[in-house]
């Protein structure tokens, strides 16, 4: 209990989630999120949500037990991880898609929603990434944060996209890929040194 409270931290949450908040990017992906809408006919919130939610936290608990098979330690993960990042960011300041599959079927909700669009290969990275400057109880309220964010925006999609409108979306998703590539920078040039120690 006290070790809870020793490890639990509002800033590194405060920061952890503001990464994970840029690399979900949902208020982003809203025009996805419309597009599989009107192809499978129904998105079920809480279904994807809790499916996300399952990957991620799952990830962040064997994460780094499935790297140490591989003999990586969380430091090259960061690293690799930022190079990860640094694609994302390029991929929502320039427009360009270089990691969704937009495949729409039955299970919508699931796939390609919950995965990979919400918990997809940037989010479970930096999510290792992470690992190596946070504890890990903060990373989980930022992911249990992020995934409540995660369900409101499925919730009311069409009227945030109605209030933003095309415009406003576009600019958030410049923003925080800004945000998204300063991050990046400033993982790469944490860990890094580590690499040659």
């Amino acid at each position: 209990m006290f070790d809870f409270f020793a490890e639990f931290d509002i800033a590194e949450i405060f920061k952890a989630g503001m990464v994970l908040f840029a690399v979900i990017d949902i208020v982003g992906s809203i025009p996805i999120i419309l597009k599989i809408k009107e192809q499978a006919g129904e998105i079920h919130a809480f279904h994807a949500s809790s499916v996300a939610l399952t990957i991620l936290i799952g990830f962040l608990i064997l994460g780094e037990s499935i790297l140490s098979l591989f003999g990586v330690n969380i430091e090259s993960f960061a690293v690799a991880g930022s190079f990860i990042l640094f694609a994302m960011s390029l991929e929502m300041i320039l427009g360009i898609h270089l990691f969704r599959d937009n495949t729409i079927g039955k299970t919508a909700s699931i796939v390609p929603l919950a995965f990979p669009i919400i918990a997809g290969a940037g989010s479970m990275t930096t999510i290792i990434s992470l690992r190596a400057e946070y504890d890990a109880i903060n990373i989980v309220f930022a992911i249990f944060i992020n995934i409540t964010l995660v369900y409101i925006v499925l919730k009311l999609t069409k009227r945030i996209e109605l209030i933003l409108g095309e415009g406003g979306i576009a600019i958030l998703k410049k923003v925080f890929g800004i945000i998204l590539l300063a991050i990046a920078v400033k993982l790469f040039t944490t860990n890094v040194k580590a690499l040659f120690v």
